[in-house]
């Protein structure tokens, strides 16, 4: 197994590093750590950066502690940071990036999106984003799920990478009918009975999207909540304080996401969690090189 440890050598970035080595270590993979120097500078500029980073990156892997014990590979390459990252990450062969939470550059973010994002967007590989401090195991993985192939390819890719053990399942649902039955002027007894009904409808999807993708087996908590998708993540993240999400995010791309906006974005950009997303394509090479995949899909 390979994985792809992104550093421009900021403190954001070590952490990433800590977890990266972290994960490597408890999967026995290889981990290549990555540096991008831009090189839009001149050339002798380029190369001292080139011979610096390769200094820098070869001190890391003997200092910190995290890395360990770990096969190490420090590459430098050269670019702009999301294209050097998935040009390294497709020469690694990469089955997982991981990356330090980007810097908040709001108006230029709108109109190009994070490096972070743009990674995502750009490859087929499953991205750990880490905001917090590295942990050996994370104990309370939130899993938000539309219940389409996509969300069950993210669980069996947290599966597969050990990030995940364990967790909740998020499902948010929205009674079509309500609406309408509050213009209506019907009681609150009788909204609250439809409201329940289809609450409990909504469970029950959620545990046949489980066992039909042959996520049964875990030990999970199934949650669903009235409200939209990122009102309902946002109440859930504050609420039962998760160490990590777990999403999968779907292809649209070009104007269409420009004007609708993703959650998985939107998550991205303002919780303060760490986040593991799987692209579409992104699950099958991961899976099938992980000592502890489970089992594949019927």
């Amino acid at each position: 197994m390979n994985i792809v440890a992104a550093t421009d050598f900021s403190t954001r970035s070590n952490r990433a590093l800590r977890k990266a080595g972290l994960s490597a270590r408890s999967l026995d993979a290889k981990l290549h750590l990555v540096h991008v120097v831009d090189d839009d500078q001149p050339k002798e500029l380029v190369r001292i950066e080139e011979r610096e980073a390769q200094r820098v990156l070869v001190e890391q892997i003997v200092s910190m502690p995290e890395l360990q014990n770990v096969q190490c590979y420090p590459t430098v390459v050269k670019g702009h940071p999301f294209d050097g990252i998935l040009r390294a990450a497709a020469a690694a062969d990469a089955d997982l990036v991981v990356m330090g939470a980007h810097r908040k550059q709001f108006l230029r973010d709108i109109f190009t999106g994070t490096t972070i994002e743009r990674v995502i967007r750009g490859g087929r590989y499953p991205v750990l984003m880490v905001n917090n401090e590295a942990q050996r195991r994370y104990e309370r993985a939130l899993v938000p799920v539309d219940m389409s192939d996509t969300s069950a390819d993210a669980i069996r890719v947290g599966l597969s990478t050990g990030l995940l053990a364990e967790g909740t399942i998020l499902h948010a649902f929205s009674p079509m009918a309500k609406t309408r039955l509050l213009s209506s002027g019907a009681s609150g007894a009788v909204i609250s009975g439809y409201v329940d009904s289809e609450r409990q409808k909504a469970m029950e999807e959620l545990t046949k999207f489980l066992v039909t993708n042959k996520l049964g087996t875990q030990r999970w908590f199934l949650q669903v909540a009235e409200g939209g998708p990122m009102q309902v993540i946002t109440r859930a993240v504050s609420e039962r304080r998760p160490d990590m999400l777990v999403m999968g995010t779907h292809g649209r791309s070009g104007m269409l996401r420009a004007l609708i906006g993703s959650v998985t974005e939107e998550v991205l950009r303002s919780l303060n969690v760490d986040v593991l997303v799987v692209p579409p394509g992104g699950s099958e090479r991961t899976i099938a090189n992980s000592p502890i995949a489970p089992a594949p899909k019927a």
